[in-house]
């Protein structure tokens, strides 16, 4: 293990990882604002999903910026060819440079920067920016989930400690802007007497609302890849949520097949699983 992670109580503290990392978000949700308030053009990929110069600028900030600090760690980004040796590295950053590019396009404000750090498979450190309102949410294992507000490119002293709520009733459910399911009505229809309301919302600005306690549950059935889930699963676990795949078992990362096929959940108490 690196020497620069401390031990405090048994957990390591990726405090050199976590402090790099969301240096990093800041400085590329910056980036991101530029091309925002711009006339910018929006070109196709293979999976014909939407990618634009602030996908591109983000995701060299952050890349170029990890390298420099880690150079011993593997690095996936969804904006950069996948090299697989990656799996033999025991630390593998996760990186999403703009998580909710359609959300982006719309200008509706709710996409994220994303970047995660795995060891051994699973999540140890999440960073989360919200460019737009400038909030920074940030986790690392054992040591709990936080909420900031950037001020000039810094964050202020005064951090808010995050945690779900206890509720199990007059729930509130939080589902994608741009990927709602059947499944997912299904599971509305037959929960409802729990359900107060609804509400949707971009990108990974969901598992952060969990997180916050602004909602109790969040289901998402349909695909995603790990670097939309690394940094929002690491912080809504640090913050006393459950993140499970939907049939219960463990997301892990740094994986040969990087798409989240199964589906996940986060719910704010194990009595609101209803897979």
């Amino acid at each position: 293990m690196p020497n620069y992670i401390l031990m405090l109580e048994g957990e390591p503290m990726y405090n050199k990882e976590l402090d790099i990392s969301k240096h990093l978000a800041v400085q590329a949700g910056i980036a991101i604002l530029e091309i925002y308030e711009t006339d910018f053009n929006i070109e196709k990929k293979e999976d014909n999903s939407p990618l634009t110069l602030a996908d591109r600028n983000a995701n060299e900030i952050i890349v170029k910026g990890l390298k420099d600090h880690f150079s011993d760690y593997a690095i996936l980004s969804e904006e950069s060819k996948d090299d697989k040796s990656r799996m033999e590295n025991d630390f593998c950053f996760i990186v999403d440079p703009l998580d909710g590019t359609k959300e982006f396009i719309k200008r509706n404000g709710q996409f994220t920067v994303n970047i995660a750090l795995a060891y051994t498979n699973k999540v140890v450190m999440g960073v989360i920016y919200v460019p737009v309102t400038k909030e920074l949410y940030y986790a690392s294992k054992g040591q709990g989930a936080y909420l900031a507000v950037v001020e000039n490119g810094e964050t202020r002293s005064e951090n808010q400690r995050l945690q779900v709520t206890n509720k199990v009733t007059d729930l509130i459910m939080v589902g994608s802007k741009s990927h709602s399911t059947e499944k997912e009505a299904k599971l509305i229809e037959d929960n409802k007497e729990k359900i107060k309301e609804t509400k949707s919302a971009g990108s990974s600005l969901k598992g952060c609302m969990v997180a916050k306690g602004e909602a109790d549950i969040y289901y998402r059935f349909g695909y995603t890849c790990e670097w939309d889930t690394g940094a929002m699963q690491c912080i809504a676990e640090e913050a006393g949520g459950i993140f499970k795949q939907m049939d219960g078992t463990d997301m892990l990362y740094n994986r040969q097949n990087n798409l989240n096929e199964k589906g996940f959940y986060i719910v704010n108490k194990k009595e609101n699983i209803w897979v």
